[in-house]
Order: structure tokens, then C-alpha cells, then sequence
């Protein structure tokens, strides 16, 4: 079983509307020119917080979740695709051969769509995933081990696959659900390198607000 936070959990987290410091400060190096037309998924959606913010951004948004409650105002917005989908039965993968210029996910864990999501990042595409890791049990749920990750468990999925720009892990006081959070930004851009020593090229560093730092 994946992180499907408990209903108190889920309640606390759709009650959160301010898009996370994360999504914000690398948001702007979704492409919006590749073969998706700027598509980002966003999954397990669940109040839409950082669907609206994407749209927001002038992207296209496919966002995801197994209950629609808190996604229900966005369903006709332009540019906007919902589905609700439980990602962990036995449902097929509903993305199978679709690419995604960027797949955010926060505040859930579901190991086993790890490679799935990757298979869908479009090159250049950008993957910015956020959340609880082992040790949070001192402050709230989840606290069960299995929907925690490890230290450095997003370093070893994006390793051989995507270039990291960002990592962070730790404890964050301030966020809106404290706690021990691991953060990854990282861009599937490994193949595309125009060196010759085939390093991949370099992003522009960005500030907390998404702005380039000078």
C-alpha cells in the first residue's frame, strides 16, 4: 500500500491552498514548448492547489486523484483535464504512452509508479516530487515506515535517469504540514547533451519565489 494519508490527514491537506515554496521556486522550468504542449501532471491532486497555480502559469493540466471533491471547480476550466483514478489498485497505468512537459507530486508515495512516471516525462521534462520521509513520526501522520521516504531514496530515483537540479531534506518548521520533508527537482535531460564530454546543460539557479537568482 502507497501513502494514502488517513481521512484526518486527507482533510488537513485539502484544507491547504497556498501552492508548496517548491512547486513555486521550479515551476518555471517546465518547458512549454515540447511534444505535451506544456501538459503538467499533477498527481494525487487532491485540493487542486497546485493545478490552479499551473494554470496560472499558462500550462496545460492533467491533475489526478482518486476523489474529485476538491478538484470538482476545475473540471471545465480551460486547458484543464481531471480524472479520478485510485492509483493503487489494480486500475491500469491511465498514462501509457502519454509524455508530460512536468509531473509534480506532493504529500504522496506510491513506490510502484516510480519508473511509470519517469517513462513519461518528455525530454526536457521536468519532475518536482515533495514529501514526508522517516522521522516525521515525531510530528504527524503519516508515521507508518512504508509511507515514508528513506534518505535519499528521490536521489536514487532520479540517479542514471534525470539530471538533479535540487535536492533538500529535512525538517521544515514552517510549512503548512511540518514535518520531515525530502524535496527533488530534476530534469530528464541526460540524452541531450551538445558537449563532448556529454554533460548535460546547466539551469539557471532560482530563488524561493521561482525568480533566476543574478
Amino acid at each position: 500500500m502507497g501513502n494514502s494519508i488517513q481521512k484526518a490527514g486527507e482533510s488537513r491537506h485539502l484544507r491547504i491552498s497556498e501552492p508548496s515554496p517548491w512547486v513555486r521556486r521550479h515551476a518555471p522550468l517546465i518547458p512549454k514548448d515540447g511534444p505535451s504542449g506544456g501538459r503538467v501532471l499533477d498527481l494525487a491532486a487532491g485540493g487542486g492547489r497546485h493545478a490552479r497555480y499551473l494554470l496560472e502559469m499558462g500550462y496545460r493540466v492533467t491533475a489526478v486523484d482518486r476523489s474529485l471533491e476538491g478538484l470538482a471547480k476545475l473540471e471545465n476550466l480551460p486547458d484543464m483535464e481531471v480524472l479520478q483514478v485510485d492509483l493503487e489498485d489494480e486500475t491500469p497505468w491511465p498514462f501509457k504512452g502519454r509524455v508530460f512537459a512536468g509531473i509534480v507530486v506532493v504529500n504522496y508515495l506510491h513506490r510502484p509508479l516510480f519508473p511509470l512516471l519517469l517513462d513519461c516525462l518528455e525530454p526536457n521534462g521536468v519532475l518536482i516530487y515533495e514529501t514526508f520521509s522517516r522521522g516525521n513520526e515525531q510530528f504527524t501522520r503519516p508515521r507508518n515506515p512504508d509511507h515514508l521516504l528513506k534518505s535519499g531514496e528521490l536521489l536514487q530515483l532520479a540517479e542514471g535517469r534525470l539530471q538533479v537540479v535540487a535536492y533538500e531534506h529535512g525538517i521544515f518548521e514552517k510549512y503548512p504540514c511540518p514535518g520531515v520533508i525530502q524535496h527533488i527537482c530534476a530534469v530528464n535531460d541526460l540524452a541531450l547533451s551538445t558537449r563532448d564530454d556529454n554533460e548535460p546543460p546547466a539551469h539557471p539557479f532560482r530563488k524561493g519565489d521561482g525568480t533566476i537568482s543574478e
